[in-house]
């Protein structure tokens, strides 16, 4: 309840995330005793054998869009490497963290989890600090690139997860009920407004489905029922805040001008007790082009672009012509056709007719400038220790 209080997604979505959280514990405290060390034969007279151990001091800094399930989840990998660790909460939303961090107080030694709020100028004082031993962000790609050019002075290691401008193909052959429930999950209206780099924000719809598949999102998108997120009846909440509000709608009114067709969504909703809030409906537009402001630049927000094809190799061109490669989504009934295309995507994370489903143990992460590093699988345990060679001579 204090998520849908401070940043806005709906009551049942963020009950959601609590139960993510307690999986992505759980699933690290698992991981442990995967923290091996090689042994490398040298001969008859030597023996060598590697150790992990904890880096020292990690700090996790994470955005407004699921502060609750960041907060507990990235610090599972640092601490079941045996770091300590700072949180560093969004500025806009750091309550649940604040209720996390009492609750947990004195479930472990003092020191081990530690948290502080605020701002750009306390996120950079802990980027800068020299006990820091690694940052590892969840944010926006400007944010990136301010924390390794800081945490450069230190040589500090940087794990990133960032931005994403992600794309769903839908070839001919795609079953359509299955493709249009993943356009919608693909793009998290319920979950967190479309607020969410992983959202599947730009849609290429072959020719010969085009308009039916447009029909459809379009009726799907009109039924969700937006309202005041503390409402557990409520599918779809708030933005969190002004500025991203007016950023979204600039973005809403630059498609327009640049010659979009908006087919359902563009604005406030119309229920009356919405009409003070920062609440934009769910937004579709057709007709998009890859010249177009809403199909390069990530809006973090709940616009979906629809782009028309018919020849793949130009498709392609467009689906890896921005700057970003988090996720993709390829919707299509040949196998054969769907794992050439994924190889052909430049994009970290790829679902085969999904979307938007994370699965523990499986690596997420970004390519280009959507980051560094994999997370929620065994790689991002081992990248909070490091590796020490032990050689014995007999």
């Amino acid at each position: 309840m204090i998520d849908a209080l401070d940043c806005g997604n709906p009551y049942s979505a963020t009950k959601h995330d609590a139960l993510i959280a307690a999986d992505t514990v759980e699933f690290f405290a698992g991981l442990v005793t995967e923290m091996k060390g090689e042994s490398v034969p040298l001969g008859p007279d030597a023996v060598n054998f590697t150790l992990r151990e904890p880096l020292g001091v990690v700090a996790r800094i994470y955005p407004f869009n699921h502060p609750l399930l960041f907060c507990a989840s990235k610090l599972a990998a640092p601490l079941a490497a045996g770091n300590t660790i700072v949180l560093k909460p969004p500025e806009q939303a750091p309550l649940s963290t604040l209720r996390f961090v009492e609750l947990v107080d004195g479930l472990l030694p003092p020191g081990v989890i530690n948290m502080v709020p605020g701002g750009r100028d306390v996120g950079a004082a802990l980027v800068a600090h020299p006990k820091i031993a690694k940052i590892a962000l969840t944010g926006s790609v400007a944010t990136g690139r301010a924390v390794m050019r800081s945490g450069a002075e230190g040589l500090k290691r940087v794990s990133l997860e960032l931005g994403g401008k992600n794309a769903l193909i839908a070839f001919p052959d795609a079953h359509i009920d299955r493709l249009v429930d993943g356009i919608i999950r693909g793009m998290n209206f319920h979950w967190c407004s479309g607020q969410s780099c992983g959202s599947t924000s730009r849609v290429f719809l072959h020719d010969s489905i085009h308009d039916e598949v447009v029909a459809r999102v379009r009726a799907r998108c009109e039924a969700i029922r937006q309202g005041v997120p503390t409402d557990p009846q409520s599918e779809m909440g708030a933005i969190i805040s002004k500025t991203q509000f007016d950023r979204i709608m600039g973005f809403i009114d630059a498609a327009r001008t640049e010659g979009a067709v908006l087919v359902t969504g563009g604005g406030r909703p119309p229920a009356p007790e919405l009409a003070n809030g920062y609440f934009i409906q769910p937004t579709v537009f057709s007709g998009v082009s890859q010249s177009m402001s809403i199909a390069r630049e990530e809006i973090f927000g709940p616009v979906v672009s629809v782009l028309r094809w018919s020849d793949e190799a130009s498709m392609l061109a467009d689906v890896n012509a921005v700057d970003y490669g988090l996720t993709a989504s390829i919707w299509t009934r040949d196998i054969t056709n769907a794992l050439r295309t994924a190889r052909r995507v430049e994009a970290g994370y790829v679902w085969i007719n999904n979307a938007s489903m994370h699965y523990l143990g499986t690596p997420f992460g970004g390519r280009k400038q959507s980051g560094i590093g994999r997370e929620e699988c065994l790689d991002e345990l081992l990248s909070f220790t490091d590796q020490k060679s032990v050689t014995v001579t007999l």
